[in-house]
């Protein structure tokens, strides 16, 4: 329940429209929804300011679904990572205004018209990580970040990177993905005042090592300012960067530098 329902239910208890009992029976249920094989976090949005997220991987598409359908009835925008084509026609057939995005598997419900605020650069190496970099930039834009997609820029062609000095430096944070040797994030840590956050993806060839190579090249990084997530975690990515640009806009209303 978002804080304007709740707001609501506690004016309807104030003008005697409901009991102290209703209300107390819907307040117990906020916590979590059980469906018998998912406990719902209705409750996230209030703690943490976003609806639960679903991870789609492993679950049925009838569970992917009932999940997605019934946070949707709580919430305008509702996330599914990693969702199967299978999923994503469930989920249609249940909320038909879902989105899916083939590339990155990803199903998005977006139904809040606020503009998007602060600004993200999402930096991805080559084509080949687009996959994550796109999961990265719809998840950022369905939280409420505006992003501008920086592609094909890794440091073999190192003159393309340059060619985007400016819109890295105007960032509140920096999400940097790349396979391969993963040196896109140091050299990205270099020219820019803000936090960078490396995405390794398991994008390359055998010593690569299914994005090992790229994870441990990162986390060994000489550029101060980097942090690291998950090999392919785009969506993790994303959400700490949203973190961070809304910090960085509620720092500019303040007053603060």
């Amino acid at each position: 329940m978002s804080p304007e329902h709740l707001r609501h239910l506690l004016d309807r208890l104030r003008e005697g429209e409901v009991s102290t009992e209703e209300v107390l029976s819907r307040l117990q249920t906020f916590s979590f929804e059980d469906v018998g094989f998912a406990k719902i976090d209705h409750h996230r949005r209030i703690r943490n300011g976003h609806p639960e997220v679903i991870y789609g991987e492993g679950k049925t598409p009838g569970q992917v679904a009932e999940i997605f359908a019934r946070l949707a009835d709580r919430n305008p925008n509702v996330l599914c990572t990693r969702a199967s084509p299978a999923a994503a026609e469930a989920v249609r057939a249940k909320v038909p205004e879902a989105r899916y995005h083939e590339l990155c598997r990803l199903l998005e419900l977006r139904r809040d018209p606020a503009e998007p605020v602060g600004y993200v650069a999402l930096a991805a190496a080559g084509t080949s990580d687009l996959p994550v970099a796109e999961e990265g930039a719809l998840a950022l834009e369905v939280l409420g970040s505006r992003v501008e997609r920086l592609y094909d820029v890794g440091v073999a062609g190192i003159h393309r990177l340059f060619a985007h000095a400016d819109e890295l430096r105007k960032a509140h944070v920096v999400v940097a993905v790349a396979g391969m040797e993963g040196a896109l994030p140091s050299v990205v840590a270099g020219l820019v005042d803000v936090p960078v956050i490396a995405v390794p993806t398991s994008v390359g060839y055998g010593a690569s090592f299914g994005g090992i190579t790229a994870l441990l090249a990162m986390l060994n990084s000489c550029a101060s300012g980097i942090s690291v997530v998950n090999i392919d975690n785009g969506f993790g990515a994303a959400y700490q960067a949203d973190m961070i640009n809304k910090l960085a806009c509620r720092g500019r209303k303040g007053g603060e530098s």
